[in-house]
């Protein structure tokens, strides 16, 4: 199987790109969304079914509902209409996609990826396109079609590294969150975005812990720092009146090497003296919404600043998570805000006021962090780290959506004597994807 995935052929494939068939290849496409998942979020379209079968069970009215919803789009959003009609095919963008450079494929390059949407607006929503349909560039919407978006755009990660080197700034990450938002709108999703999406709406995270399992979860970590310390430390779990309501991914509490930053966390916080709580309720940093749609980006956030609320906290800080800060530094205020029920972050320990957050009132772990050590607020010994070779992949959104690129790195050289970068093209902005965002990597 292996072996099959890595036999690439950038040979561009006999042919004309408008021929929507699609060979679903196992290991290139996610499963479908379990019905029962589908139906804790008030999906549409809710049944048994997968991508390979022939009869994808398409709703009544599946067509109208899709150009319903991309007539709404455009509508809605302005950058969609702009991203339809500017793209001239520069080519600047072909060559960064991972999953165009890992497939050979010629439809994830994002400009053709992208195209494979476009062709749909200029066909029923351009002058041009109703009048001379494929001589404009337009193509009928057939189920093929519905097929050909789901296998590419489940392919994107949105991890916009095209739209750095876009000279139009064609955000291609939103193209891929509308084609998805469409495919949801006749049932179309994925479970690896589903199911978490579900838990998180129905306990608070996207592994589906109970509030009593979160609370075992965490007074476990608090145990194993005194066993690996001798000091114990307190953990609040839903305090009302703490300062700061300290938010985290559930992957930190769940699995490794994710733990150990929560281990990281908890020492740093009780070294100091932070006023915190954490919350049984909003026990989920990650939001899986931001894969699938913007309605349920916005549900699945909204729990973050309920709880800041009803626990009556001052800021937010929030630990590691690329589509958790995307969603909370790109989307929040539009979303679900104003913040303006909490204050303007200020460190406690350094008093430093981070002006960046004063929208979202929310603060990054790294940014917390950094800030306390140029502060000399923490003792450190980087020497008791020689015998780390250390190097640094910066991740997607904080990276290349919230401009968090120098923070980890000071973080780093000053724990450590032996960081090295990486090449200059593959690091800062220009970074590549881990691979998350489109469920490829999992089993699901």
């Amino acid at each position: 199987m292996p072996e099959k995935l890595l036999q690439i052929e950038p040979t561009p494939p006999r042919g004309d790109w408008t021929d929507a068939t699609v060979q679903f290849r196992k290991g290139s496409f996610c499963y479908g969304a379990n019905p029962k998942r589908v139906s804790y979020l008030d999906l549409p379209n809710p049944r048994k079914w997968q991508p390979f079968e022939v009869d994808w069970q398409l709703p009544p009215g599946w067509k109208e509902t899709l150009l319903h919803g991309i007539k709404e789009k455009l509508e809605k959003y302005r950058s969609f209409r702009l991203f339809m009609d500017i793209c001239v095919r520069c080519g600047a963008c072909f060559d960064k996609c991972h999953f165009y450079l890992g497939s050979g494929d010629p439809k994830n390059m994002p400009a053709l990826r992208a195209e494979l949407l476009r062709s749909i607006y200029r066909r029923y929503f351009t002058l041009s396109g109703r009048v001379f349909g494929a001589l404009a560039g337009g193509r009928e919407l057939t189920e093929e079609v519905v097929k050909e978006w789901f296998y590419y755009f489940y392919q994107c990660t949105e991890c916009r590294r095209c739209s750095v080197f876009c000279p139009f700034g064609i955000d291609t990450a939103e193209i891929t969150m509308i084609a998805r938002e469409l495919l949801d709108s006749i049932g179309c999703s994925i479970n690896w975005v589903i199911e978490p999406a579900a838990n998180c709406y129905r306990t608070g995270n996207h592994l589906g812990i109970q509030p009593h399992a979160f609370k075992d979860s965490i007074e476990f970590a608090a145990d194993e720092v005194k066993d690996l310390t001798g000091i114990g430390i307190e953990v609040p779990i839903n305090r009302k009146g703490a300062e700061v309501l300290f938010v985290m991914p559930s992957a930190d509490y769940f699995g490794e090497p994710h733990y150990y930053t929560l281990l990281g966390y908890l020492m740093l916080f009780h070294e100091i003296g932070l006023d915190y709580t954490v919350s049984a309720f909003a026990s989920e940093g990650g939001n899986f919404g931001l894969f699938s749609s913007h309605e349920l980006t916005k549900r699945l956030n909204a729990k973050i600043y309920e709880e800041a609320k009803r626990l009556r906290v001052k800021w937010i800080l929030g630990g590691e998570c690329g589509h958790m800060w995307r969603v909370l530094h790109q989307y929040m205020d539009t979303m679900n805000g104003p913040a303006d029920f909490l204050e303007p972050p200020v460190s406690p320990v350094t008093g430093t006021r981070f002006e960046n957050a004063r929208s979202t009132r929310a603060v990054h772990i790294c940014e917390f962090t950094a800030d306390l050590l140029y502060h000399d607020k923490l003792r450190l010994d980087p020497s008791r780290n020689d015998r780390w070779r250390v190097t640094y992949h910066d991740s997607c959104n904080p990276a290349r959506a919230m401009g968090l690129l120098e923070e980890p790195r000071y973080i780093l050289k000053r724990v450590c004597r032996g960081f090295h970068e990486m090449p200059e093209e593959t690091i800062r902005e220009k970074t590549f994807c881990c691979g998350s965002g489109a469920g490829l990597g999992t089993r699901a």
